[in-house]
């Protein structure tokens, strides 16, 4: 018999309310007071009939990201069988992401589904696509720096950290040491195609970047974290090998590039982690690639319009 585990559940809303426990688990949970930072609770209106006759409400709670704003709430302790029960309960506006409560206790919470859209402070880090190379306005991270700034003058920055042939295992290293000052609460890694190279002067396995994706990604997760950030991972765009070649001593190639997008996929839906597909934006447009690799200033357009529709 598998043994089930308790998970600890921050609540904000109408998970506290005893009756809606006791149509969900089968009894009414013990709580214990509990507090999330950099948040502050909007509503949300609910159309979903069956969610609406167990709580009696149409108007929920959700989160968007504050800095100085604490959410109040409390923690439950659930079965895996209970949270399964709340993953159904609820509606698909709503994700099950970690958080770090201000107890230092890390527990799961009901956070937007569209991490871009419930964010304020972003901070981006990756390669030269995520840098903007090849397009003066930045690229797909200056378009969605613009557009998220003007939405809120005020509450809202994003700080584009990205560098030009960073991979993977570079963005470890770099990363935790940038964050603190900038008070991130969204952090874009975009794992770009340098993590799928293949070096030409070497065969040795230690250089394949796939073998590492998810200790990488496993840093990163422990990075966001510690500061409260929600971590989010973009995956590689298509690119077009027939123009790929020899490209700086390195070879890139649709299969490695490909299986670079399964992986990151498959970890960011084992470890609930928001994952952005970048790759079919441009899939079968190589006119939008100006060497094969990076996207021109409409590709990178492409791109953004890709990220805007999920905000």
């Amino acid at each position: 018999m598998t043994e089930s585990h308790p998970h600890t559940l921050f609540s904000f809303g109408t998970l506290l309310d005893p009756q809606v426990q006791t149509a969900l688990f089968g009894r009414i949970v013990a709580m214990t007071p509990a507090a999330l930072a950099g948040y502050a609770a909007k509503p949300l209106a609910i159309t979903d009939e069956d969610v609406i006759a167990t709580s009696g409400q149409d108007v929920h709670l959700t989160l968007e990201r504050r800095l100085g704003s604490t959410v109040a709430g409390a923690v439950l302790r659930l079965t895996d069988q209970e949270l399964a029960a709340a993953d159904a309960y609820e509606v698909a506006d709503y994700a099950r992401r970690r958080v770090l409560l201000t107890s230092g206790e890390t527990a799961w919470a009901y956070l937007d589904a569209n991490p871009l859209r419930s964010a304020a402070r972003i901070v981006i880090v990756g390669d030269s696509i995520a840098y903007g190379r090849c397009d003066p306005q930045g690229g797909w991270a200056g378009h969605l720096a613009a557009a998220h700034i003007a939405a809120n003058e005020t509450g809202h920055r994003v700080f584009n950290l990205a560098i030009p042939g960073s991979t993977l295992a570079d963005v470890c290293e770099q990363t935790p040491a940038l964050l603190a000052p900038r008070h991130p609460d969204t952090l874009i890694v975009a794992a770009g195609i340098n993590d799928s190279a293949v070096p030409l002067a070497t065969t040795d396995a230690g250089h394949d970047g796939l073998a590492h994706i998810a200790g990488r990604l496993d840093s990163l997760a422990a990075t966001a974290q510690r500061h409260n950030a929600r971590l989010v991972v973009a995956g590689p765009i298509w690119l077009d090998e027939t123009r790929t070649g020899d490209y700086e001593g390195l070879r890139f190639t649709t299969d490695r590039a490909l299986a670079l997008r399964a992986a990151l996929r498959t970890w960011c839906a084992d470890h609930h982690i928001d994952f952005l597909d970048l790759w079919e934006p441009l899939r079968e447009q190589p006119d939008l690639l100006v060497d094969g690799l990076h996207p021109g200033p409409e590709g990178h357009k492409e791109l953004y319009r890709h990220l805007d529709a999920l905000r």
